[in-house]
């Protein structure tokens, strides 16, 4: 056990300093300070001593330099129990520092508030880093605490215990303290990287959100990052792993439409689709794609759902819907539930990289941002599709970005009539898509179809010319694609080309 007998505080945030000064007089610790933060302590009245007073040295260079001495640096780092150290302490006139309390200045906060770079430049705290990663570093003798976050810790720690504080404290505030330097680093890294575009991956995310269990039930789960900017849970139980999965399949899929659309997912792939002009049409047309999957599935909307359209949204057991809003009486017919998860939707940016942990390291890759639409679209058979058909065309290519791979979407008048996902051909995607369209009654003719990828045989349109579909896009890009086309020519079916493949794995 070792007793607090001083401290160093310098602190970017005041808030709740004047309890934890308090605290700290109320145990005769010696409390050094700096600038704006010796200020506040000594209106609280509280006895401080600068840290000027410490090292004979001013802050200077407009405040970059305040804490960067041996008098100061040598206090935190110094080991009690090495005799050499102890002896500079006594030469240099070194006092020891039991404490220190730094919370960084706001990098992360300045960088998304302004683009200037002066301003972002000046946040990247030099001394404040530098005094918690020494303090960490000899947390045998020197207790850290690196984040406003940490007060109430402090604070019960200190009231417990009496002014002492134990190895086992002082490690884990220790390893607190690493966690904050590498996160606060990483930041400043990808900062100057977007420019650099240096080949490296570093990602720090928090807080950590432990999850029920992962994919199965056996398996751990935690999210890191901050749900809060994404969605408001208004109602319902915990959100579970799998279910983090289908928000994200969701909310990238519900973003590429602008008309009232309505789309039920179940892992992560759309069972029902379809825009109209009305939320509650959208949501009833969306659901007759395929009224057997959306059972116990997650729903997504880009309109605010009202009374008429929750109402028949009631009748159906799901696990989550989330919306840009609710109107009041809506909300409440579908809060019956206890469980259902209701969510609002906020705007926030997705990341722009992706990644995912592979074998013994990780994949990165642009998020693909391509939504293509009627000017991209690269007539290539005799036949042109017709303006109501380019409509479809586009709306089932949507669909199909967001479908897991070898995929088929088949659409009619804005509806997602059936899809075939996560086939190993692409002629069993489709044989899928239309058996599940004549399962609930679908007529194909004059349905269109979308693949996420090139046709490497006829075969396929030929499949979808005999089922009805008289339209097709694709991106093309086979070494036979003039096979499929002149099917196509042959029997009157129009076909575009987008010139961009869309797999998802």
């Amino acid at each position: 056990m070792k007793r607090i007998k001083s401290a160093l505080i310098s602190v970017f945030h005041k808030d709740r300093l004047d309890e934890i000064s308090g605290i700290l007089n109320d145990l005769q610790v010696k409390i050094f300070s700096t600038g704006g933060t010796f200020d506040y302590i000594k209106q609280l009245g509280i006895d401080a001593q600068t840290v000027e007073s410490l090292t004979s040295y001013p802050s200077i260079l407009g405040g970059r330099v305040k804490t960067l001495h041996p008098k100061v640096f040598g206090g935190i780092l110094g080991r009690r129990d090495n005799k050499e150290d102890v002896r500079h302490f006594e030469q240099y006139e070194i006092p020891e520092i039991d404490l220190v309390i730094v919370d960084l200045y706001p990098f992360e906060k300045t960088v998304a508030s302004t683009n200037n770079e002066s301003d972002i430049i000046e946040k990247i705290d030099i001394g404040g880093i530098s005094l918690i990663r020494a303090a960490a570093k000899n947390y045998r003798d020197v207790l850290v605490i690196s984040s406003s976050g940490q007060y109430d810790d402090l604070m019960n720690l200190l009231k417990d215990k009496k002014g002492f504080t134990d190895l086992e404290d002082r490690r884990l505030f220790a390893a607190y303290a690493f966690q904050v330097s590498s996160h606060y680093d990483t930041a400043i890294f990808n900062y100057f990287n977007r420019q650099a575009k240096l080949p490296v991956f570093k990602l720090s995310l928090h807080p950590a959100h432990e999850l029920r269990y992962g994919e199965n039930p056996h398996q751990k789960g935690y999210f890191f990052g901050d749900l809060e900017n994404v969605f408001e849970q208004i109602h319902g139980k915990t959100i579970s792993f799998n279910n983090l999965g289908d928000l994200d399949a969701a909310i990238n899929l519900i973003l590429e439409f602008k008309e009232p659309t309505f789309a039920i997912l179940k892992h992560n792939n759309a069972c029902g689709a379809a825009s109209r002009n009305t939320i509650t049409e959208a949501w009833k047309d969306a659901l007759a794609g395929d009224p057997v999957s959306a059972f116990g599935g997650v729903l997504v909307t880009n309109t605010m759902v009202d009374e008429e359209t929750a109402s028949e949204i009631n009748n159906l057991f799901f696990e989550i819907i989330i919306a840009p809003g609710y109107e009041n009486a809506g909300l409440e017919i579908l809060k019956t539930k206890k469980n259902r998860i209701i969510l609002q939707q906020k705007s926030f940016d997705f990341q722009a990289m992706q990644h995912k942990s592979i074998l013994n390291g990780v994949i990165v890759q642009d998020r693909d941002l391509k939504t293509e639409t009627k000017e991209d679209l690269k007539v290539v058979t005799k036949t042109s599709p017709s303006e109501y058909e380019k409509e479809d065309l586009i709306f089932a290519n949507k669909i199909v970005k967001h479908t897991k791979s070898n995929a088929i979407v088949l659409v009619k008048n804005r509806q997602l009539v059936a899809s075939g996902v996560g086939q190993t051909s692409r002629v069993d995607a489709l044989k899928q898509a239309i058996a599940k369209a004549g399962e609930f009654g679908f007529d194909l003719n004059g349905a269109v179809m979308a693949s996420d990828a090139f046709f490497p045989f006829a075969d396929s349109v030929e499949i979808a010319f005999n089922a009805g579909i008289k339209s097709v896009i694709q991106p093309g890009g086979s070494v036979r694609d003039q096979d499929s086309i002149d099917f196509c020519n042959q029997h009157g079916m129009s076909m575009v080309f987008t010139g961009f493949r869309h797999f998802k794995h």
